[in-house]
């Protein structure tokens, strides 16, 4: 059966997914993070065994493994692996999510019943216009949707019904992985590289239907830690420095129309305060650094630096301190050496009928460490849109497409083998 006559199961998987709360969370040092990610990787796992995939399961990290078995005849077929995530963004709840099915979008604002506030409109998101008379699935209006990236995982778990049930189309081994933790920067901490055992991936965590995605900020991490001397209120002339004042003045002196995430876009990059907390002897602020040049990333931190050094100078006694600790690098690195990666994924795009539009990632993906860890990994479209929070939406038809791109790039790798 070709992949334009298949019934498509996405939907129905997406709409099971997305009702399973499984928001991750940044203040937990635990592998996964919460244990309810493992909730539906325990339901993803059971539904791959059902499908004959007798090797899936759940290790205790949270990760789900499985492989969809050769049908080529060809030995030399590289091994695929097609990645996505199970958690959200702790931006916004993911519990008790109700999944809505606005059937034949005719480009009207969408009112989400539990929250008639929260209004989705083509004026604040445009990609809908693109999709009128598609079906679009939201959320009630108090929740996100979690399309993020619970349909990469509906697009995942499709495709293996499709190819299982479907043992003509020749591909060759074909590893699926999904991860917890994706949202905190933990996707992949943990995962077992050899037992994956894939010489090429892509995860499904993209945006507009045509976007595939090489690049991606390279990131760092940058904590700056200020310490005052503790003196009694009442007795505290020339004796006290409060580590707070320090670390506000340090805040305060970041520039206000540049190098932050609210005035830049493009290539360009950023420092971001995330959090900031202390009390009178010590204060903490941690920021994340991003551009897409690594080199570029030294150049910001030594600019953050001496701006704390200069409010630490401003404050006679007090001291700091200043870490970075690497989170992640742009992917388009690896991908430069292995070219094929991206041309395939192109090519498949094509055999779907889809205009192809290489796209840059103001953020990070699985893909972006994995790519580093030895498995080359660009990124798919699966028309996730307004994620992180209730306006979040995702077209049906996006995520069919997605499907079908997948069947024709595992037939595309088989080919050139």
């Amino acid at each position: 059966m070709p992949i334009q006559d298949y019934a498509h199961t996405v939907a129905e998987r997406f709409m099971r997914y997305v009702q399973i709360d499984t928001q991750s969370d940044p203040t937990s040092a635990a592998q996964p993070s919460t244990e309810k990610q493992k909730d539906l990787s325990r339901i993803l796992a059971e539904e791959l065994q059902a499908m004959g995939l007798t090797d899936a399961h759940l290790d205790e990290h949270g990760y789900v493994y499985a492989t969809i078995p050769a049908t080529s005849g060809k030995e030399n077929v590289p091994v695929i692996c097609f990645c996505s995530h199970v958690d959200t963004a702790p931006d916004c709840s993911g519990a008790d999510v109700k999944p809505i099915l606005h059937r034949n979008y005719d480009g009207s604002d969408i009112v989400l019943p539990d929250d008639n506030s929260v209004v989705i409109t083509t004026t604040e998101h445009p990609y809908l216009t693109q999709r009128i008379g598609d079906d679009i699935i939201t959320a009630s209006g108090k929740t996100l949707l979690g399309a993020d990236d619970k349909a990469g995982v509906a697009i995942i778990m499709d495709l293996a019904r499709y190819l299982t049930t479907h043992p003509e189309v020749p591909h060759g081994a074909i590893r699926i992985l999904f991860t917890p933790d994706e949202e905190i920067g933990r996707g992949v901490a943990a995962v077992d590289m050899t037992k994956l055992g894939a010489h090429y991936g892509y995860t499904l965590d993209g945006g507009e239907r045509g976007h595939l995605e090489g690049e991606t900020f390279s990131a760092d991490a940058a904590i700056v830690t200020f310490n005052g001397i503790s003196a009694h209120p009442g007795y505290a002339k020339d004796k006290l420095v409060h580590a707070i004042k320090v670390a506000s003045s340090f805040v305060d002196s970041l520039p206000k129309d540049t190098w932050c995430p609210e005035r830049t876009d493009g290539r360009e990059g950023f420092v971001h305060p995330v959090s900031i907390q202390g009390g009178l002897e010590q204060a903490t602020v941690q920021f994340i650094v991003r551009d897409f040049d690594t080199a570029m990333l030294a150049a910001h931190e030594e600019r953050l630096k001496q701006l704390a050094a200069q409010a630490v100078a401003q404050f006679p006694g007090s001291s700091m301190s200043f870490v970075v600790k690497e989170q992640y690098r742009n992917m388009k690195e690896v991908l430069d050496t292995c070219p094929q990666v991206m041309d395939y994924a192109e090519d498949a795009y094509r055999r779907a009928g889809i205009d192809v539009e290489r796209m840059s990632i103001r953020g990070g993906t699985d893909g972006s460490r994995l790519s580093f860890m030895g498995l080359p990994c660009p990124n798919i479209f699966t028309g996730e849109m307004g994620i992180h929070s209730k306006q979040e939406y995702v077209s049906v038809q996006d995520m069919e497409k997605a499907v079908e791109i997948l069947v024709h790039l595992a037939r595309i790798w088989e080919e050139k083998a």
